[in-house]
């Protein structure tokens, strides 16, 4: 098989093609021919060795990744032989190996792909689209919501926008630059703000006063929106990708966090309602950047310095 890995913490260019043994699928386990793979922001703070996320710092060489799609051509023993030739989809958790032409995943831990779904939207269903379907719940939407969506460009942006417009709320979407931000109005937010252009958040207010913030970028960012949320008003937070955490204490609004033991405890669940919303064209991952594998330093590159929109996919198919 072949396999991006990493023996040391550092710069893009620690991430290298390498040629490894082919894998075997333990008892209960199933291997695919890997179709599709996600590479998520989380990644490239794992390669630095900065932050690992709600996972343990992982022992070197590393495979990264945790998010395929592809075909099964093996089982371990005890799982049923009809999953032989299935598309499935499946997040690998903690452990990465999913920037590779093969992986390996539990068999209850797979999904069936939905027919008519191609392998990268279902690899951005499978991760990007649990995780917005945690987000919206613990949200709780109304029609009467003005809800302000920070990296609205980005993987998890275009599905809460989707989501939120699917409430019936009114949107604002901020993402960082004129060529992004129109890509938020193209993608339907009521308003679309440019949070690099001075002056931005004076104008947040045109769509009405905000009720609801869903922010992954805190810092400054996040400070702004929580200051302008409407008595009552909630911001659920999922994430830091400015890299500066918020304390937040104010008694008239109320943080939300994702990450912890309700959501983690239910990954399957969202997994399957995040498939099913993306089949039936409820809410639809953006598929930004498409790289064969061997281009994974490009690909962490590229989303460290914000070039990228939607989600950022691998294609290991063709390495050799």
């Amino acid at each position: 098989m072949h396999a991006i890995r990493h023996h040391e913490f550092g710069p893009a260019d620690v991430l290298r093609l390498e040629r490894l043994p082919d894998l075997a699928p333990a008892p209960g386990q199933l291997r695919m021919a890997v179709e599709a793979a996600g590479v998520h922001l989380l990644d490239t703070s794992i390669r630095a060795g900065d932050s690992f996320g709600a996972g343990p710092r992982p022992e070197l060489p590393l495979v990264p990744g945790r998010e395929v799609a592809g075909v099964v051509d093996e089982v371990g023993a005890g799982v049923d032989a009809g999953w032989l030739g299935r598309r499935v989809v499946a997040h690998l958790g903690f452990g990465g190996g999913g920037y590779a032409d093969q992986a390996v995943v539990a068999a209850d831990r797979a999904h069936a792909i939905p027919d008519g779904m191609d392998a990268p939207t279902a690899v951005a269903t499978i991760g990007t689209g649990r995780t917005a379907t945690a987000i919206l719940e613990l949200a709780g939407l109304r029609p009467d919501d003005v809800v302000v969506v920070t990296s609205a460009a980005g993987g998890l942006g275009p599905l809460l926008l989707q989501g939120a417009r699917s409430a019936g709320a009114r949107t604002v979407g901020v993402a960082g630059g004129q060529e992004k931000t129109a890509l938020v109005e193209r993608l339907g937010a009521d308003l679309a703000l440019d949070r690099l252009s001075p002056g931005w958040e004076s104008r947040i207010a045109e769509a009405g006063t905000p009720t609801v913030v869903l922010d992954g970028v805190a810092g400054p960012v996040g400070r702004v929106l929580f200051g302008g949320l409407a008595p009552g008003g909630r911001l659920v937070r999922f994430g830091w990708s400015s890299g500066e955490q918020n304390a937040y204490a104010d008694p008239e609004r109320r943080v939300i966090d994702v990450l912890g033991p309700p959501i983690l405890d239910r990954l399957p669940e969202l997994e399957r309602r995040a498939l099913a919303a993306a089949a039936d064209g409820t809410r639809v991952p953006l598929v930004g950047t498409v790289l064969p594998l061997a281009e994974a330093a490009e690909a962490h590159r590229a989303l460290e310095t914000r070039a990228t929109v939607g989600k950022v996919v691998l294609t290991p198919r063709g390495n050799g």
